[in-house]
């Protein structure tokens, strides 16, 4: 399909942990990211000395005042370094666009450039005491005097707008998003380290939930966690001597608008179109297009994400993803249904940034996804943040 990208499936995913998520963990986020980075490690049956490579996706997403304290708030792959007990050769923390495929490629990167020969890579994210986007400013200034004053702040308006003008432009109804949250919370609801473990949705509580940023209720959002995710990659040539099934990535891409915009102007069309050039990029890494794909995993930090991401990728025309949504077509049980939620995503785990979409690729493709298994998968798309503003990975359970 295109000329992809040299360390194609040459790199895989060899071993995962991952934390319990809860509103406030009991323990500093830094002791959760060591212990589930040791675990993840012995997950892959390394011993910590054989990892000699360290990458983090270590961006604190607050638009709060709240302070960026490392190993506190966040965690850095060169704090975790210094206290996993080894030396290791490659330490890198990804702050760009699209933490976990940013991250993913760092890690890929380094191992195909022989920079590491075992790298593992965690996300570790934060809920602060107090309201999580609280802001103690007395003043607007910079680029926030032309919106702040007006009330527009903040993450919720930012998806606010471009949510209201797809509602507008394609005719489409709150209802119909009913299907993606109650969807997104039945799969969350079946795993044990999940914030909403066993708390399933109706539809009926999704549309009786209060406004926040109309026409963004409460349950639109995915909800502030502390947590902590690992994985350990290595060479596919090193992989074949570890005890699990290797989930090989096979491309990635990310990307933002070149729309000169302020930084909280997300209109619906700036969106599309540099999603679009997101993912000709993302196809012609990976060599394979929507039809290749059966475990696509949708980021949902904002569940109008779904929408977006079910358009760009291919899987319903444009404007189409309000009725593609309905009637069951995204419903992981039935034989039909497109599993773009089957991990749970952000809205059915918490806020773990992309964490629940790469983790369902590599639980499925490896065949560790236990009751969950879908015995057909072998392609995985995972997709992180806007379309605009983020990145996807492919992931495949055989190298192609």
């Amino acid at each position: 399909m295109s000329r992809g990208f040299p360390a194609r499936n040459k790199i895989a995913v060899v071993g995962y942990a991952h934390s319990d998520v809860r509103r406030h963990a009991a323990r500093p986020l830094g002791a959760l990211a060591v212990d589930t980075v040791r675990a993840a490690i012995a997950d892959a049956a390394l011993e910590p000395e054989r990892v000699d490579g360290v990458v983090a996706a270590s961006l604190f997403p607050t638009a709060g005042s709240h302070a960026a304290a490392d190993g506190i708030s966040t965690v850095t792959a060169g704090w975790l370094a210094q206290r996993l007990g080894t030396e290791p050769r490659h330490v890198s923390s990804f702050q760009g666009i699209g933490q976990i495929p940013g991250a993913v490629a760092t890690a890929v990167n380094a191992l195909a450039a022989g920079a590491a020969d075992y790298v593992v890579m965690f996300r570790a994210l934060h809920n602060p005491p107090g309201r999580y986007h609280a802001s103690t400013i007395r003043e607007a200034a910079g680029i926030d005097q032309w919106t702040v004053p007006q009330g527009f702040f903040g993450p919720l308006s930012m998806i606010g707008l471009p949510y209201n003008e797809y509602l507008q432009r394609y005719g489409a109804e709150r209802e119909s998003m009913a299907a993606v949250v109650v969807e997104a919370r039945k799969n969350g609801s079946r795993i044990p380290w999940s914030y909403w473990y066993e708390r399933p949705l109706t539809a009926e509580e999704y549309l009786a939930a209060p406004m926040i940023s109309d026409p963004v209720c409460r349950f639109d959002c995915d909800i502030p966690v502390d947590g902590v995710a690992a994985f350990v990659l290595t060479t596919a040539e090193r992989a074949r001597d570890l005890p699990h099934r290797p989930v090989y990535v096979s491309g990635y891409a990310a990307g933002a608008s070149a729309a000169a915009r302020l930084p909280l102007h997300w209109p619906l069309d700036d969106i599309m179109t540099a999603g679009e050039a997101t993912v000709r990029r993302l196809w012609e890494s990976a060599g394979v297009g929507p039809a290749e794909v059966d475990l696509p995993q949708l980021y949902d930090g904002f569940s109008p994400f779904v929408y977006f991401w079910l358009e760009l990728l291919g899987f319903c025309p444009k404007g189409e993803a309000h009725r593609f949504v309905q009637d069951g077509r995204i419903d992981a049980d039935r034989p039909d249904g497109l599993p773009v939620l089957s991990g749970g995503g952000a809205l059915g785990n918490g806020r773990m940034h992309g964490i629940p979409q790469m983790l369902e690729c590599y639980l499925q493709l490896s065949g560790r996804a236990g009751a969950r298994q879908r015995e057909s998968a072998t392609v995985g798309v995972a997709c992180q943040s806007s379309p605009h503003y983020g990145g996807a990975v492919v992931y495949s359970a055989t190298p192609f």
